[in-house]
């Protein structure tokens, strides 16, 4: 939240001065107005020491969704743009959204658009949004747009939830059987060590396995947490770097089973987004370009970028997608023919709604099938832990009876 230095009169006539913090001009008004302060100017502050700290405030998909549904909701029921605004930020919670949409209510109180004020919000308005905006205030139903952007955008987030649903639970289990066996390994097998040391007889190989296994894991734990904290510090910096980027999904579709569903779900959000560009008459190079923004893979955006190239010189938008692994027949032949019938909008959603169902069925196929593996993994590798210490033990026994 900015802060201001305003300049006016009290109540009895004398000149004051000061600062304060409010979400905007207007509000910093009002706020001097309570208390019986006769403005004359107020002023933003700029520089670093008028800046809130934002490192741990973020914004959500959830929220975007949630906006949009309750701003179509509002429009259609007759209340003004500026209005709609001004009553979903007295409800939001979000620090960073009331702020965004107060600067938004001011900008739209001066005559600025709709369109204009969201796009100075880039870090809460993604370009989609912006851009079905403009098209919505061009034609007079920007209410029409705010419900299909309401739609669409509810849709991918259900299939985004719905992947990360299902990748998280076979990461989940993964993360904590290798925690079980690094604990049996680093705390458990030492301690058997010792005692299997003053037995002179020979262990046999898989007890002395799993006892060099625990050495090491004791030895160099401290390998492992330093690769834990450094490991996603490295990934964090890398994402800036496109070829990093590109040789990361890459290798992500490529991996069997999910890179099956990352696919569906990558084509399904492009194909999506599509749709809901076409359907509101955005220009296709702008929207093409909008698409290889926003798309989420890097993979995937280098051939929407070679088609870009091959609208510009008059060709198909299809050619580059059919010579290309990631696109499969099915959706190269619906663009082709969408571009044949001039309905790309449509056969761009037929495609969203087959893959997103698509994903739908081939996360839940996944869950039933990587849950008995992973359990069954782990029960091989903890039984061969226990193994290993109990059969030197039972010889042991038998020698001693």
């Amino acid at each position: 939240m900015p802060f201001y230095q305003y300049y006016g009169r009290d109540g009895a006539g004398i000149p004051v001065q000061g600062r304060l913090k409010a979400p905007t001009t207007i509000d910093a008004r009002e706020k001097l107005e309570k208390k019986q302060i006769y403005v004359k100017e107020v002023l933003p502050l700029e520089g670093w020491l008028y800046q809130d700290i934002k490192l741990f405030q973020r914004t959500k998909a959830k929220d975007l969704v949630l906006f949009l549904r309750q701003m179509a909701t509002l429009l259609e029921a007759g209340i003004s743009l500026v209005d709609s605004v001004r009553l979903l930020r007295g409800q939001i919670k979000n620090k960073l959204w009331k702020e965004a949409l107060a600067a938004v209510e001011e900008d739209i109180r001066s005559g600025t658009p709709f369109s204009e004020a969201a796009e100075k919000q880039r870090h809460i308005f993604p370009p989609l949004m912006t851009n079905m905006v403009r098209a919505g205030e061009a034609g007079g139903s920007l209410d029409d747009i705010m419900e299909r952007l309401a739609i669409s955008f509810e849709k991918q987030y259900r299939l985004k939830q719905k992947v990360l649903s299902a990748l998280s639970y076979p990461l989940i289990l993964a993360a904590a059987s290798i925690g079980v066996v690094v604990f049996l390994l680093a705390v458990v097998v030492p301690t058997f060590a010792v005692m299997f040391s003053g037995f002179g007889a020979e262990l046999p190989w898989i007890t002395q396995f799993v006892l060099s296994a625990g050495s090491i894991a004791s030895q160099f734990w401290w390998v492992v947490v330093l690769f834990a904290l450094v490991f996603p510090v490295s990934m964090y910096a890398a994402k800036r770097n496109r070829t990093y980027r590109y040789w990361k999904d890459y290798v992500l579709l490529r991996l069997p089973v999910i890179g099956s569903i990352l696919r569906k779900a990558a084509l399904a959000r492009m194909s999506r987004t599509w749709s809901s560009l076409f359907s509101s008459s955005v220009p296709i190079l702008h929207a093409t370009s909008i698409v290889e923004r926003i798309v989420g893979n890097e993979v995937l955006a280098s051939v929407i970028r070679d088609s870009k190239v091959s609208l510009e010189k008059g060709e198909s938008l299809a050619v580059p997608m059919e010579n290309h692994w990631i696109f499969p027949p099915l959706v190269t032949q619906m663009v082709a023919v969408g571009e044949e019938t001039g309905a790309l909008d449509q056969m761009f959603a037929k495609v969203a709604d087959y893959y997103e169902e698509e994903v739908d069925q081939s996360t839940d196929r996944m869950k039933s099938m990587l849950e008995p593996v992973l359990i069954a993994v782990l029960a091989v590798v903890v039984g061969v832990i226990v193994a290993a210490i109990a059969v030197p033990m039972f010889e042991v026994f038998d020698t001693i009876q």
